[in-house]
């Protein structure tokens, strides 16, 4: 299993980016899916999740994004998607994403900081 994260990078606070993961060495289209950070020296926590076709297209979000982030997939593509915008300085982390419940694979992640 390869979960390859990207699109993080440095924005100001307020600004938007657009995470995408792509899935390889599983059958995508049978997981559900979610993002996950890890800020530094704080535990991984839980952001959002997508389930998997066939199961009414469910979206959970962290309180703490509500509002603000958006989860979505491309079944054609293996790929899930984090739209993220409005944020703020507390959102800097390392961003990954993994089926759920979590393979062992956690990818290399991407990072996002976010200035004030």
């Amino acid at each position: 299993v390869q979960l390859q994260a990207s699109g993080g990078g440095l924005v100001q606070a307020g600004g938007s980016l657009r995470l995408s993961c792509a899935a390889s060495g599983l059958t995508f289209r049978n997981y559900h899916m979610g993002w996950f950070r890890q800020a530094p020296g704080q535990e991984r926590e839980f952001v959002a999740a997508i389930s998997r076709p066939g199961f009414g297209d469910v979206r959970y979000y962290a309180d703490s994004v509500k509002g603000r982030f958006t989860i979505s997939r491309d079944n054609a593509k293996n790929t899930v998607y984090l739209q993220m915008n409005g944020l703020k300085p507390e959102d800097t982390a390392v961003y990954y994403c993994n089926t759920l419940p979590p393979t062992d694979y956690w990818g290399q992640g991407t990072l996002v900081t976010v200035s004030s």
